[in-house]
């Protein structure tokens, strides 16, 4: 079977053997549903608790703060329509390069009363420190903002942002999903911060698709999206996935253990990557700002990005065009037109997220590969010309 060499992490990450190994017992013969009595029921219960402790140790967490959810997507819904739902409705700030679970209920909120304000970027991703500060001059009752930008990579002074919220009265949420396993995130600092929520995504780190996690400060009021049967302290109903949040809690744990090393090795690679994207006329998105380690969103100008990235995948290299939720939207990525970069060229945008396994040697052999691809692109474009 081919198998294209994997330059996409950002949009999942093979599961760790780890990972698996831990899962499959929850699959066969530890079948037991979490809420019942008996044994099987109770060795269940016993893997939850387990997992649960695992996530918050990982994450500088209180195992009560850790609430499982089915994803991101389902975490970043549960506290902005949740809180929201404990508030008079007001003020609604987040940023204008939100990943769109966040931007999307938020746009619903601003049809239900709220009011939405999007914080502007400048243009090499960063929060609009102005723009910010306007925003909490009006009172925000709920600030979300995530931690690290899913396209660019870039990183974002939470901290200091999560200060200014709180001066201003506001609940303050973090997307982290792209942070963890890349960046130490510890909840007990942001907290002390003003950071009152985070949430974090299994698929990202090495975990199982399908479990997630929202860390909550448990002065926050939520209503909860799914009622029912009050698992998870009544903020999200419904029959565990056993085997999903075990492999959720090895992943967090593993993902902890590693990210120190992870991180120079994954630096040292996107390095030379850009100097090689540099050195055939890229242009690098985000270059000026802090970023993950492991991201490099370029584009080379002239050139479609979803047709290079066919050619790439085609030529064994798996790599993207923007965000996998959207990347069947044949729009300009909202990332990079919030940075003010020109449409043509957000449409040429290719995102490469590195991970455990890649090698400088697939580096090599790739920037050899895109520069033949690239070449034979222009010059198809300049004979339609």
């Amino acid at each position: 079977m081919f198998a294209p060499i994997y330059f996409d992490h950002n949009a999942t990450t093979p599961a760790d053997p780890a990972v698996i190994d831990a899962m499959l017992p929850y699959l066969s013969t530890q079948f037991g549903n979490a809420s019942s009595r008996h044994e099987y029921g109770r060795a269940a219960r016993r893997a939850i608790d387990e997992a649960r402790n695992r996530v918050a140790t990982a994450l500088g967490a209180h195992a009560t703060e850790v609430v499982f959810t089915s994803g991101g997507s389902e975490a970043n819904n549960l506290l902005i329509k949740g809180a929201t739902a404990c508030l008079k409705p007001g003020l609604l700030a987040v940023s204008a390069i939100e990943h769109p679970c966040v931007i999307k209920p938020a746009e619903q909120l601003a049809r239900r009363g709220w009011t939405l304000a999007r914080v502007a970027v400048d243009a090499a991703g960063r929060i609009d420190v102005d723009d910010y500060a306007a925003a909490m001059a009006h009172k925000p009752r709920l600030v979300s903002l995530m931690l690290a930008n899913n396209e660019t990579g870039v990183i974002q002074d939470i901290e200091a942002l999560a200060g200014r919220a709180r001066a201003a009265g506001a609940w303050f949420h973090t997307d982290a999903v792209q942070a963890v396993g890349k960046l130490p995130v510890d909840f007990r600092r942001l907290n002390a911060a003003g950071v009152h929520a985070l949430t974090l995504s299994g698929h990202k780190i090495g975990g199982p698709k399908g479990a997630a996690a929202l860390i909550v400060d448990k002065r926050v009021e939520l209503e909860p999206l799914i009622a029912g049967g009050g698992h998870e302290r009544g903020l999200r109903s419904g029959t565990e996935n056993v085997a999903a949040i075990v492999g959720l809690g090895v992943a967090c744990q593993l993902a902890a253990e590693r990210q120190a090393a992870l991180a120079v090795d994954l630096g040292q690679l996107r390095g030379k990557l850009e100097r090689g994207l540099l050195g055939l006329g890229a242009t690098l998105f985000g270059q000026a700002a802090d970023r993950l380690s492991n991201t490099v969103y370029f584009a080379f100008a002239g050139i479609d990005g979803e047709t290079l990235v066919g050619q790439l995948d085609r030529a064994g290299y798996a790599v993207a065009s923007g965000a996998a939720c959207s990347s069947a939207n044949p729009e300009p990525s909202h990332v990079l037109r919030a940075m003010g970069v020109a449409p043509d060229l957000a449409r040429s945008a290719v995102r490469v997220s590195l991970g455990r396994g890649n090698t400088g040697g697939q580096i090599e052999g790739f920037l050899g590969t895109l520069q033949l691809t690239v070449g034979r692109l222009q010059q198809l474009t300049a004979m339609a010309v």
